[in-house]
């Protein structure tokens, strides 16, 4: 019998088991030399140098492509002919643009045109470009006044004094486009011009700047362009002088024009500064002695807020709360009320000197004016009123 103690063989087992486990002392880490780690450091320095070298390099040729400085042989020959039709986007157009040589880069010129809102800026039409225009130059080149139309085109002669809603009848009745989409571009496109309400959702936003004048539009010709280019043209009108006329009385360029539409829907165009000098008289001056105390009352503005109204106007008309009711509201309407002319906004912008606060038409067809409520009142209670 074998002479052992108790727990010799648990012993002996658990060290059989311990030389059978492999090893688990924690790996040796590797030491790298000074030289690797130069390595690293003159690649990752390579690898900045090359990618800022690239985006250097492709920031220089889309520069050169904005500023049209790539004129070598991938550039196209002066006097290129690019056409604008009503289908076109400004994806078709960057295309047509490329094609022609006169860009190299279409979704650079995109990106730069949605920037600066060049579909409301390119029109309709055939125009001459070449390759020393930048991105802006070809833009402006595009606009609508510096192409020429086609066989597929319509000339439109908006008179002075239309509303919009005027107006766009008259559009729609040429062919322009229907008067729903253009009622629905007046309503919603978005106008780059500071003087235009984008928020609003109304046609009036438009009132007073859709200038009267001669036009060749494309039939079928997108709403918001065919807009635009009355904004546009109204826009070109606002020379320094003028706006520092308004700012020189005192009113707004708004204010003016609202002034410039009242003159124009209350007269022919014979006597517009003395209109003119009416008006001011009402809102600035001592309404109180002439009993006008700042109210206008101009017939105009009233059917202006009560488009269905038809016959004479009623003493129930003037008590309306339409804010158009100059009747019942002092000073001027939320609104111009017409698109005027050129000759009714340089009358409120000069109105004639005078002491007059009050007008009414005589038979002669020529209004007649006065200082005070008296002599306005004998005048309409004659024969020589136009009402009478």
């Amino acid at each position: 019998m074998a002479d052992h103690r108790n727990g010799d063989t648990a012993s002996w087992d658990s060290e059989q088991v311990r030389r059978a486990q492999p090893s688990r002392r924690r790996p040796r880490r590797k030491r790298h030399s000074a030289a690797f780690f130069f390595l690293k450091l003159i690649l990752h320095i390579l690898f900045v140098v090359l990618a800022s070298a690239l985006l250097a390099e492709i920031g220089w040729l889309l520069f050169s492509d904005f500023c049209s400085l790539n004129s070598g042989s991938l550039k196209a020959e002066e006097g290129i002919s690019i056409q604008v039709t009503a289908e076109d986007t400004i994806h078709s157009i960057s295309e047509k643009l490329h094609d022609a040589g006169l860009i190299d880069y279409p979704w650079f010129f995109r990106l730069y045109a949605d920037f600066a809102h060049a579909e409301e800026e390119i029109g309709i039409g055939s125009y001459t470009l070449n390759n020393d225009m930048d991105y802006h130059a070809l833009i402006a080149g595009m606009h609508s006044s510096s192409g020429s139309m086609n066989e597929d085109t319509v000339r439109v002669t908006i008179p002075e004094g239309y509303t919009v809603a005027q107006t766009i009848s008259l559009l729609a009745k040429n062919g322009v486009n229907t008067e729903t989409a253009l009622l629905e571009a007046a309503k919603t496109a978005n106008f780059d011009y500071n003087f235009i309400d984008n928020e609003s959702e109304d046609i009036s936003r438009l009132e007073g700047y859709l200038f009267p004048d001669t036009y060749d539009f494309y039939v079928n010709e997108k709403p918001a362009n065919a807009l635009n280019r009355l904004i546009s043209n109204f826009n070109s009108k606002l020379d320094d002088e003028l706006l520092a006329a308004a700012e020189a009385r005192g009113y707004n360029l708004h204010k003016i024009i609202t002034i410039a539409s009242l003159i124009e829907k209350e007269t022919d165009g014979s006597d517009q500064g003395r209109i003119a000098s009416v008006i001011y008289n009402r809102l600035d001056g001592p309404g109180d002695k002439a009993g006008t105390y700042g109210l206008l009352q101009v017939d105009a503005a009233l059917l202006y807020g009560l488009p269905d109204h038809t016959g004479p106007i009623t003493q129930a008309d003037k008590e309306s709360d339409s804010p158009y009711n100059l009747y019942k509201k002092a000073g001027l309407p939320p609104t111009p009320i017409a698109n005027p002319g050129l000759a009714a906004i340089e009358a409120a912008l000069q109105p004639e000197p005078t002491d007059y606060y009050y007008y009414a038409l005589g038979k002669d067809s020529q209004h007649h004016f006065f200082t005070n409520y008296t002599d306005h009142v004998n005048f309409i209670n004659s024969s020589e009123y136009y009402g009478n």
